[in-house]
């Protein structure tokens, strides 16, 4: 059996790899295992060295592998270079940081007293091998914002990635072996989702982290539940785009569109429910349809292209399902609404704005995992809301309003693990990235991050 390399734009097979079988997991495992014994003693400044080279080795291969990601999952080549920078940008930030972040903590020294103590601290301690369940939209980027931090802390990784982007995978377990990390420090392995269970279940992984679908993240939850490990699940995300009437609209239609097409509209926070007031709410909508009707579907490899395939056929089938549902059901198409007739080969679809959403329909619920914009007109403040938290998910949200009520207001009431004010949602190495309801649970980047994977120890002593 094969994990294959298909290029999206053309829908043709570039290369098969063979999975690891048995013997090669445990000799990966074992290597993980092992290697965390020795690589949890050596210090911030040593795990920081290696981070800081292998930042530049990314640096160096950036076109390569941009271009690599482009042809497996098919994100237009300058969205892909901007996904290598960050990258490396955030593997410097915690070869910068992790020591300060994961420095002793210190409580009041009235407390101190009160436990009976001479002294006391909270020491952070890394767990173990954490296994990396990754998906393929953000193909490095998934895999960074866990390794980064993971291995700073102490921590040995394995990655599980998408079947559908193993050359992508195969590179990040190559890039942190040339820096000079221990071999087993971080290791790709190429097997299917049928195989993370035994994985999962062996008892030198300690933990778990995911990024990807509900089910998948109720099946890792589920297993490690199981067997009493930690898990950070990133899942789903349906995110509101909400305009009062107080907002900047040419620049809350210019996000908009960004928000919603960003990496082909295959993006978890990616705003796909666009919540407007009534009162500008025509403005809006005739300017955002423009705009989405006007953007260049094509070949991803082209500098000129906006919106290049969806990355599975699956995947497409899926949105269209969704799209010809919703109409079926009253949904007006303001424009878009299936694929491009000058694209046969490959899986395209047209960027589509649908209106007349209602409850019955399966997007009103669903997340639309692709170029799919849904517009919602509302009353007033609270209504919006409503709009907004009638989701199963809870990943970010996006607010437009000059009002510092409006404001306070959405802070409060908003159900999300974010809330971007007069922007759109994006992920920063410094702040903590994550969600609540069927979104997930836990915390990637910034401290919160970091310590996800560490054991908080206190340590209480008397003379």
């Amino acid at each position: 059996m094969g994990i294959a390399t298909v290029n999206p734009t053309t829908g043709e097979t570039l290369r098969t790899y063979d999975t690891h079988g048995h013997e090669e997991v445990e000799r990966r495992v074992a290597a993980a295992h092992d290697t965390f014994r020795h690589y949890r003693t050596t210090s911030f400044s040593e795990r920081a060295r290696l981070m800081r080279r292998a930042a530049d080795l990314l640096d160096e291969d950036a076109e390569d592998v941009a271009h690599t990601m482009t042809t497996e999952m098919g994100k237009p080549i300058a969205a892909a270079r901007a996904e290598v920078a960050k990258c490396a940008k955030a593997m410097r930030w915690y070869a910068d940081h992790a020591e300060g972040l994961l420095a002793d903590e210190q409580p009041a020294e009235a407390d101190v007293r009160d436990s009976g103590a001479d002294s006391a601290r909270v020491h952070y301690r890394p767990l173990g091998t954490i296994l990396a369940v990754m998906p393929w939209n953000f193909p490095l980027w998934q895999v960074i914002r866990f390794a980064a931090p993971a291995l700073m802390a102490g921590n040995t990784g394995l990655l599980k990635h998408a079947s559908n982007v193993p050359r992508t995978a195969l590179y990040l377990g190559d890039l942190f072996r040339r820096a000079g990390f221990p071999e087993g420090c971080f290791q790709t392995l190429l097997i299917g989702s049928g195989a993370v269970e035994a994985v999962l279940r062996d008892h030198r992984i300690a933990a778990a982290t995911l990024t990807g679908s509900e089910p998948a993240g109720r099946s890792v939850a589920a297993i490690a539940g199981d067997e009493v490990k930690k898990t950070v699940l990133e899942l789903g995300g349906s995110d509101p785009y909400i305009v009062m009437p107080s907002a900047d609209l040419p620049r809350a239609v210019k996000t908009a569109v960004t928000a919603r097409v960003q990496n082909n509209g295959q993006s978890c926070i990616a705003a796909k429910r666009f919540i407007v007031h009534q009162d500008v709410y025509d403005h809006f909508a005739e300017r955002f349809t423009a705009a989405m009707e006007a953007l260049v579907v094509g070949d991803p490899l082209d500098e000129s292209t906006d919106v290049g395939p969806l990355a599975t056929e699956q995947g497409r089938d899926g949105l269209e399902e969704l799209v010809d549902d919703a109409v079926r059901k009253g949904a007006t198409v303001l424009c878009g609404g299936g694929r491009p007739e000058d694209r046969p080969r490959g899986w395209f679809y047209r960027p589509t704005v649908l209106t007349g959403i209602t409850p019955e329909m399966r997007i009103h619920q669903e997340e639309a995992f692709g170029p799919v914009a849904t517009l919602y007109p509302v009353t007033d403040i609270e209504e919006a809301v409503a709009v907004a938290n009638d989701s199963p998910f809870g990943l970010s949200s996006n607010v437009w309003t000059r009002d510092d009520e409006d404001i306070a207001f959405f802070v409060r009431d908003l159900q999300a693990g974010g809330v971007f004010v007069n922007g759109m949602t994006a992920s920063h190495p410094a702040l903590p990235f994550g969600g609540v309801k069927r979104s997930g649970y836990g915390r990637e980047l910034s401290g919160h991050g970091i310590r996800e994977f560490c054991n908080a120890t206190t340590v209480w002593q008397r003379a």
